[in-house]
């Protein structure tokens, strides 16, 4: 199972992205979670502390590493752009609860479609996560798809977009439809977080059709005190795990 999750900050992504690993992972299963987010949350939300979190270094931090693989240096400007990036998850993902973690960083650039050493370690690092690892790979993306190319989405099983009942987040979700039909990818899913009432559930519903809601999570008091204290809502809220395992369900059962 390759699962990209996206949305605008703040909607619970990566709470989502976070469950749904260490769900796979209880179940035996193989799996890594990668934090393609400039605002990298995901170790805290795996339930690494906030001392492991703080140590770890992102992919593209890794100036050495990204210099020896791609062979670019301050006198050569040229640089491969198919560097060996295989061994990268066993070497430098963290472990928690049987869930891998790499957390890519990003690439500070003027704009967009940066072609640097960075950004070909972190692209060709998410392709062999994505076609070549026989392992559950899940993706916590920024909102945009930039990380990904239009090789690397034939492999996806299921992107989906977290939204709240409002309409920036409807927006959100309407953009990110758009860019993964231009990788071509024709189907987004959505879950809706933070589901407060009948009205809530109804806004949903009115904007997002039946057959690309994957399901509802509702407003959870638990999930804002583990955050709170810098720990995992897999390990202090049943509520949200039984809902996430029912999305789970629906996620594999439309492969």
């Amino acid at each position: 199972m390759k699962i990209a999750v996206t949305g605008k900050g703040g909607v619970g992504k990566t709470t989502i992205a976070a469950t749904l690993a260490r769900l796979y992972a209880k179940e035996g299963k193989r799996v890594i979670a990668a934090d393609a987010d400039p605002d990298a949350n995901l170790a805290l939300a795996l339930g690494f502390t906030e001392a492991e979190a703080d140590g770890i270094v992102p992919i593209s931090a890794m100036k050495k590493m990204i210099a020896e693989r791609t062979g670019v240096t301050a006198q050569n400007t040229f640089f491969k752009i198919n560097p060996r990036v295989d061994d990268i998850p066993e070497i430098y993902s963290r472990e928690h609860e049987g869930v891998k973690l790499l957390v890519l960083g990003t690439v500070e650039t003027a704009g967009g479609g940066c072609i640097c050493p960075e950004n070909v370690i972190l692209k060709q690092l998410i392709s062999n996560l994505i076609l070549y690892r026989d392992e559950v790979a899940i993706l916590d993306m920024e909102a945009g798809l930039e990380h990904l190319g239009r090789g690397t989405t034939q492999g996806m099983d299921q992107f989906i977009v977290v939204i709240e009942p409002g309409a920036r987040s409807i927006q959100t979700y309407r953009n990110v439809k758009r860019l993964a039909k231009d990788l071509g990818v024709p189907r987004v899913g959505v879950i809706a977080n933070k589901i407060r009432d009948e009205k809530d559930e109804a806004f949903i519903r009115s904007k997002i059709a039946e057959e690309e809601l994957l399901g509802l999570i509702h407003f959870n008091s638990e999930v804002i005190d583990a955050d709170r204290h810098g720990i995992s809502p897999f390990d202090c809220s049943q509520h949200l795990i039984d809902e996430i395992i029912s999305i789970k369900e629906r996620i594999e059962h439309l492969q």
